[in-house]
Order: structure tokens, then C-alpha cells, then sequence
């Protein structure tokens, strides 16, 4: 079965689409629907997709087909994974959910792009924290003025 190892993949895809069809037909619609394209639509057209997906993917490994190894053009795949930065990032992520709600959108998110760059190898402790605050403060009134999407202000919702 090792030679076949590609087929775990294939009833991933399987499952998820029963799922995702499951989900889709079993959708309680109480609106009305113009037209023939509902809110159904799109969730069947994927599970269906996926469906396809796992049987033509079966097929090919049944078949004799195999998936080719990644290359990685610019990683050395000889050299380990760099579990610090991916211990960094996780605590970032981590911290970034538990200050949303007591510190609100704007600081943590700031916390959380300057967090993310120290994390991917940026040193620029002067203007690292100034771009995260430009850059929370600019996601924040996008989503919060401009799309509609109330973010957690914390603090300072009364000043922004």
C-alpha cells in the first residue's frame, strides 16, 4: 500500500465532498430565490468538483501514477525545518487570539505584524513596530469603516 500512499488524499477528497454536498442539500433556504442560481449553487458545484477530483485522483494512482517530489528551486530540502520561526510565529498567532478581544483589532493586530516580521528574520527594531501600527490601524478602518466588518476596537474605540 506504500507505493499507493497518494489514495489517503483521494478519500480526503471523497469525504470532504459528501460533506460538503451533505451540507449543501441538507440547507435550510427560507428565502426566496430569483433566478436559478440560489445559495445552494455554489456549495454543490464544489462538492461536486471535489468528488470528481478524488475519483479522477484514484484512478491516476491506480493506474501507476505518482506524484512527483517537490523540487524546491530556492530550498534546500537537505537542511531542517527552522522549528524556531515556526515556534515564533505559532506564539504570535497564539497571543494574537487571546489580546483581540481585552486589546481590540488595532493593538493586536499591530502586536501580531510586528510579531510576524521579528518571527520571518526582520531586525529593523525602529521601523518595524511604526509599519505594524500603520498597517493594523489602515486593516482596521478598512474592515471596521469601509467594508462593514465590526472589529473589536478595545481601548481605543473611543479614540478611533
Amino acid at each position: 500500500m506504500r507505493e499507493h500512499s497518494e489514495l489517503g488524499v483521494g478519500v480526503l477528497l471523497l469525504v470532504l465532498g459528501v460533506l460538503v454536498l451533505t451540507d449543501a442539500l441538507t440547507m435550510d433556504v427560507d428565502i426566496t430565490q430569483r433566478g436559478p442560481v440560489g445559495p445552494r449553487t455554489v456549495p454543490v458545484a464544489v462538492g461536486i468538483g471535489l468528488l470528481v477530483v478524488a475519483v479522477l485522483l484514484a484512478v491516476d494512482v491506480l493506474r501507476g501514477g505518482r506524484g512527483e517530489a517537490e523540487g524546491g528551486e530556492d530550498v534546500d530540502l537537505d537542511e531542517p525545518a527552522d522549528r524556531r520561526t515556526v515556534a515564533l510565529l505559532t506564539g504570535v498567532f497564539l497571543a494574537f487570539a487571546a489580546l483581540i478581544g481585552p486589546l481590540g483589532f488595532p493593538i493586536s493586530g499591530a502586536l501580531l505584524f510586528w510579531g510576524s516580521a521579528y518571527a520571518l528574520g526582520s531586525r529593523h527594531h525602529d521601523r518595524d513596530p511604526l509599519i505594524a501600527a500603520g498597517l493594523s490601524l489602515v486593516t482596521y478602518f478598512v474592515f471596521d469603516n469601509l467594508l462593514g466588518v465590526p472589529l473589536p476596537g478595545g481601548p481605543l474605540m473611543g479614540v478611533l
